[in-house]
């Protein structure tokens, strides 16, 4: 009788991923787990994973030869079906694995258009979806040229950090050509773009064949660029299915899935509504589940388990299966999250019951809550927001990024 367990490797450098993990095992799959040796003490799903392996240090201190190595060595014994990359930080490492270990899958060049934002912008400009004005760092003609006919504010953003860390904001040429002598020999790793105030929304997804199989449309109501600048509370919430906004989001959601020539997996997609001419443009995309508790927001409001049917999909790869995605409901969420003065907030306070899920990371206050009415789910995320601010929350400095991917 056929043995229809496969063998998959998980890489995630940061504590996430157990529900794949879980659901992998559940499928009748061998999972080995690599992750860093500061996470050994975090709760892994251990009854999913049949052997996990620690790194020295974390993320950009991994030793990609060492992993390699490594790697190697787990396929004398084992015939390695998947290796997949639980964190936005961990694409490079499976693709460079992939293509070193001739394992299937996303290669480095498909890769760098879901981690390196100057790859984005220029294919995604290249197949005709909207981006904002950009350039490279890398030619002082170049970048005086931008400087000279995109009007400001600018941001400059590192290529391959995740969410809104390193984001600075400039104002003058002076101040851009300062912030970039600054960053001396790190400018290639960075580009420069106009910075278009606008409501900015995600677009969560499952894909599958090349096709968008699911997606659902939220808005941050507090982005991550302000509350990184500026601190506050992170909320988001999903918009109204079916209005134009849903509709044009996940429209231009499906260019950029095609144009970056995602094939499988999940995805966390960023746009923004421009207040000025209230166009749809790009900001970047990553193959991974949202952090920060957006999956669960994403099941509360649809009934689907991001990183439960992200392992389906891989699980239908490597056997050579179909992959349907299950039906969706259509009701609403949303989270509402900072970080706390508590390590154990008490949050039994907020009783409502809408509310779905507390998040349970410390010196975190959020909870997520879940109506069929999108103005409720509004308006209890407003309402917990101040009382989040008022009993829990506090501001962490933000740290310069001095290692860069």
């Amino acid at each position: 009788m056929e043995n229809h367990s496969k063998t998959f490797i998980c890489i995630s450098n940061y504590f996430k991923g157990n529900d794949f993990l879980i659901s992998m095992k559940k499928l009748g799959n061998k999972v080995y787990l690599i992750t860093s040796e500061k996470l050994k003490t975090k709760p892994w799903a251990f009854d999913s994973i049949d052997e996990i392996f620690f790194m020295p240090g974390q993320d950009v201190d991994w030793d990609l030869d060492m992993l390699l190595h490594g790697v190697a060595g787990i396929m004398r014994n084992e015939k390695v079906d998947a290796i997949v990359a639980l964190d936005d930080f961990d694409v490079e490492k499976a693709t460079y694995l992939r293509e070193n270990l001739r394992v299937d899958g996303m290669g480095q060049t498909t890769g760098r258009f879901f981690r390196d934002k100057l790859a984005m912008r220029i294919k995604a400009q290249a197949e005709g979806v909207p981006v904002p004005a950009f350039s490279a760092l890398f030619n002082d003609d170049y970048i005086n040229h931008f400087a000279d006919t995109v009007a400001p504010p600018w941001v400059l953003k590192p290529r391959s950090e995740a969410s809104a860390s390193g984001i600075m904001k400039v104002h003058t040429k002076e101040d851009l050509w300062h912030k970039i002598h600054e960053l001396g020999d790190n400018r290639i790793k960075y580009l420069v773009e106009q910075f278009k105030p606008g409501a900015v929304y995600h677009c969560d997804g499952l894909n599958f064949n090349g096709k968008v199989l699911f997606s659902l449309t939220s808005q941050y109501l507090a982005t991550p660029m302000e509350i990184s600048q500026g601190g506050g509370i992170f909320r988001s919430a999903n918009i109204k299915h079916n209005s134009e906004d849903d509709k044009a989001i996940k429209k231009v959601n499906e260019q950029v899935m095609l144009a970056f020539g995602m094939k499988h997996g999940a995805t966390h997609t960023e746009f923004i509504k421009c207040n000025e001419d209230g166009k749809i443009y790009f900001l970047e995309t990553s193959s991974r589940v949202g952090g920060a508790h957006l999956a669960e927001m994403v099941e509360a409001a649809s009934g689907i388990n991001l990183w439960g049917e992200w392992a389906k999909i891989e699980d239908a790869l490597v056997k050579g299966n179909t992959y349907g995605v299950p039906s969706s409901k259509k009701d609403f969420a949303g989270i509402v999250l900072t970080l706390s003065k508590f390590e154990h907030p008490d949050l039994n306070g907020f009783n409502d019951s809408e509310v779905c899920f507390r998040v349970p990371l410390e010196y975190h206050a959020g909870l997520i809550v879940k109506s069929d009415k999108h103005e409720r789910v509004r308006e209890l995320l407003d309402q917990y927001a101040e009382r989040l601010v008022r009993d829990f929350a506090t501001v962490a400095e933000q740290k310069a990024v001095k290692k860069l991917h």
